[in-house]
């Protein structure tokens, strides 16, 4: 097993980088219309998860650092809905969203797992 010395060594937060760069090529695809509208959310929060796994990290206690992971899966979720929310209005298809879905799926249970061993550890 690979030792964690940063953030960055983490591969929930490398997952989430790349749903980052999904979600930017994807949004490219919506009407001009949405740029404002569920593409700017879905951006948001898309950064928002890693964004937040590197913050809680950043925090160096593991009280701050689960709130911070559980913000992040907030986020997954978030950005969960919103693509079953364009597949379900018909501005994407379920093609263009099934990957993503699926490693939102993995990242919301690396998410978990990583809370459940802080909160062992605070116990």
């Amino acid at each position: 097993m690979e030792k964690i010395n940063d953030y960055k060594d983490l591969l929930v937060w490398k997952k989430a980088m790349n749903i980052v760069v999904s979600v930017y090529d994807m949004t490219k695809q919506l009407p001009k219309d949405e740029i404002y509208g569920i593409s700017n959310q879905m951006r948001r929060a898309a950064i928002s998860i890693p964004s937040n796994i590197a913050e809680g990290y950043g925090r160096q206690t593991p009280k701050s650092y689960v709130q911070f992971l559980t913000i992040a899966r907030g986020s997954a979720y978030e950005l969960e809905t919103q693509l079953l929310l364009c597949q379900k209005i018909h501005k994407l298809s379920s093609e263009t969203i099934k990957g993503i879905l699926i490693t939102i799926s993995e990242i919301k249970k690396m998410l978990t797992a990583l809370i459940n061993r802080l909160h062992q550890q605070l116990s």
